[in-house]
């Protein structure tokens, strides 16, 4: 492996409380170690189940050099394997999504069943063994309908983010949903800018109109709804007896145990039943048991790529992909319930306008994050106090990065 001393001097330099020093968020030496051990040494929120609905769809998740796909098999079973053919290595899916009878090499047409086993290979030498050429697999677990894949040949432990991710939002049955847009953004920063300007809500005032229909700063990083402190709104004391009479309620789940998942129910603001410009609710198609609209969705964030929102008409999921020093990819995906007739029960525009409308302000402020941080000026500057969940995404990156060199023998 590459010795990553600089990277450990860097991660070491980190003071708690304060961003990152320069070369983390800017070097090329930093991305490599960011692609080739920190993010190998975890588990990576890749898509939902809806987005390999039926057998036979995949969907590809790329992450600098590695393409990784996702398939769900004739037994109904989702699996990750690489991308790349057991032959002589020709990647095999050339789309971000398809479906496909069976998995065949565009090369040379190796052909292997949906669960990665070796089918066919034309005129190979006798004693050739199709059971050694099998897909690599990578490992794969479904919380509750959200896909993770970890490229560690020895994953962490998963548990307890999978009971907690599967009980936050099991209610909304993502096995029923289906997948109506998909947009990829592709941004010039560093992902982990991306990430820190999603983890707090003090920029939203002056640079979020369209989301501040429905979402106060209340749960991310003012206070959590339990709290009763969301200025402005309805007795928080009274929904959550409310939502607990209904059935609804579950207990912020807040990186337990310093763990990378966060599961919150929060209330939405000025009255709103749905994260769309006018508050109304984007499909007529509920997906909670419930078969009315109330003022509150659940939002899950995970460490290191991802967040999501789960209303009670649709989901949005976002994840974050690192592609350069200064390129990321967001990918946004919204869900609704299959049976949804689109004009008929929702309008993608509708649907999509709130938060393609935040991404682009969003990318804005990453990109002009990442840009003052190249200058000679930069240096680590302090957290406000609403940004504590920023620290810990950066807390989550420093003590993971060191763990991930000390597992490689690197101090």
């Amino acid at each position: 492996m590459h010795n990553f001393d600089a990277i450990a001097d860097l991660l070491n330099q980190d003071r708690p409380g304060y961003t990152l020093p320069q070369a983390l968020y800017t070097s090329e030496e930093a991305f490599r170690f960011d692609t080739e051990v920190m993010l190998k040494s975890v588990w990576l929120y890749a898509c939902t189940v809806a987005h390999v609905k039926n057998p036979g769809d995949f969907y590809v998740f790329e992450m600098a050099n590695n393409s990784v796909f996702i398939v769900r098999g004739r037994d109904g079973d989702i699996r990750a394997f690489y991308n790349t053919c057991t032959h002589r290595g020709a990647r095999i899916c050339q789309t971000q999504t398809g479906s496909m009878p069976r998995i065949m090499c565009p090369y040379h047409f190796w052909t292997f069943g949906l669960d990665g086993k070796l089918i066919a290979a034309r005129g190979m030498p006798e004693g050739f063994e199709k059971s050694a050429h099998n897909l690599r697999e990578v490992a794969l677990e479904n919380c509750g309908g959200l896909l993770f894949i970890c490229l560690s040949d020895n994953p962490p432990p998963i548990e307890p983010a999978k009971t907690d991710i599967a009980a936050g939002i099991g209610l909304y049955n993502m096995d029923k949903l289906k997948v109506v847009a998909v947009e990829d953004l592709h941004d010039t920063a560093n992902w982990k800018l991306v990430m820190e300007n999603n983890r707090e809500c003090y920029h939203c005032e002056a640079n979020h109109p369209e989301l501040l229909n429905s979402l106060s700063g209340s749960g991310f990083g003012r206070g959590n709804p339990e709290d009763g402190d969301a200025d402005g709104e309805d007795d928080i004391a009274a929904q959550v007896e409310h939502w607990k009479s209904l059935g609804v309620w579950q207990d912020l789940v807040e990186f337990p145990d310093g763990g990378w998942h966060r599961v919150g129910r929060l209330g939405l603001a000025h009255g709103a039943l749905s994260q769309t410009i006018d508050g109304k609710p984007a499909s007529k198609k509920m997906i909670w048991p419930l078969d009315h609209a109330e003022p509150t969705s659940v939002s899950v964030w995970t460490q290191p790529n991802s967040w999501h929102h789960f209303c009670c008409d649709h989901v949005v999921t976002f994840s974050v992909m690192p592609q350069g020093p200064n390129k990321s990819i967001l990918r946004t995906s919204w869900l609704v319930h299959e049976d949804a007739v689109e004009g008929e029960d929702y309008t993608v525009e509708n649907l999509t306008h709130v938060w393609k409308a935040t991404n682009r302000q969003d990318r804005h402020l990453a990109e002009m994050n990442h840009a003052g941080i190249e200058t000679d000026g930069y240096r680590p500057g302090q957290y406000a106090l609403e940004e504590n969940l920023v620290d810990a995404f950066k807390t989550f990156y420093v003590e993971r990065g060191k763990a991930a060199l000390e597992a490689a023998g690197q101090p």
